[in-house]
């Protein structure tokens, strides 16, 4: 038998709703992921903090992980500043300590928006801060009419938090664009593909030779298949199996599972198996396409039962 994960030749898994959600791992997350023989790197819209203080969080859950595991929107930006903007490039830096960081191993000069000195950049990258003032959003307004390359890090409308739902870096990104009157020359973040593309690149992996993994259908999914792999939603976060049935072709996930232990499994064993269960969904979809209502309602019932015994087990 070969298991899910060993089926690909690396995995890129997402973080919030996967691995953790706020400070606490998800059950069963660390072990199912430590216990992996093929390479992760982790994928993650938040772009306010830099990957070694990414990877110090999933080391204090228990996880084995180095800064060079972690790509983050805000490397996904510089990344694409990389082919169009010269090294040594000043490029306004809107947003948490991490646009900064990834600007500057990119190779750029990153400049915060505080520390404007009346000179112009080649581009701003935008990102989520919990510090971003309307000021910074002013000098990135002026920025981008004076002609620099506008990257959004991301554009997630909502931002969830211990404490309730948050607005994103999207509506960040929103007020700029309400301001300029056009929206960002480029976006770095999931559902866009740069930021598997990049995590592709670190690991030396064709992108269809990924496993995306993802507990989101508008970000992690959907950028799955812009970037041309394979994807798992686990259902530990945001998205549930109704989600999924109602999901366009877009955001159609390859397996549905519980959680991350199913990595593990032989997507064909069982009855019924992760194999099973996405032909189940895949009915339905095609039923759905077909206008076919009726069937369609009737075939996610024998999805529902299917999650439901995959559960028990």
């Amino acid at each position: 038998m070969t298991s899910l994960a060993a089926r690909y030749a690396a995995l890129v898994c997402d973080l919030d709703g996967v691995v953790y959600r706020g400070p606490a791992a998800v059950p069963h997350a660390v072990d199912a992921l430590g216990a992996l023989t093929v390479p992760v790197v982790y994928a993650t819209n938040n772009a306010s903090r830099p990957p070694a203080d990414v990877a110090a969080h999933l080391q204090e859950l228990g996880l084995g992980c180095t800064p060079e595991q972690v790509v983050t929107s805000s490397d996904a930006a510089a990344w694409l500043l990389v082919r169009d903007a010269e090294a040594g490039s000043r490029v306004l830096a809107v947003g948490g300590p991490g646009v900064v960081v990834a600007l500057e191993a990119a190779g750029f000069v990153g400049v915060a928006p505080r520390d404007h000195d009346g000179f112009g950049y080649a581009a701003v990258v935008q990102g989520y801060g919990a510090g971003v003032t309307a000021t910074d959003l002013a000098e990135a307004a002026y920025a981008v009419e004076d002609g620099a390359r506008w990257v959004a890090t991301n554009t997630d409308a909502t931002l969830p938090t211990d404490r309730g739902v948050a607005p994103g870096n999207g509506m960040l990104v929103a007020a700029v664009a309400r301001a300029v009157g056009r929206n960002p020359d480029a976006v770095a973040g999931k559902p866009h593909p740069p930021l598997y593309l990049l995590a592709a690149e670190r690991l030396d992996v064709a992108a269809d030779r990924l496993l995306a993994v993802g507990d989101r259908l508008d970000t992690d999914i959907e950028g799955a298949v812009g970037a041309g792999a394979d994807s798992l939603l686990v259902l530990t976060g945001v998205d549930d199996l109704d989600a999924v049935l109602d999901a366009p072709a877009e955001r159609r996930p390859t397996f549905v599972a519980p959680d991350l232990r199913w990595l593990h499994r032989d997507p064909e064993d069982g009855s019924p198996s992760l194999a099973d269960l996405a032909a189940a969904v895949a009915a339905v979809h095609r039923a759905a396409d077909d206008g076919a209502g009726e069937r369609a309602a009737a075939l996610r019932e024998t999805a529902r039962r299917m999650l439901a015994d995959l559960h028990a087990e």
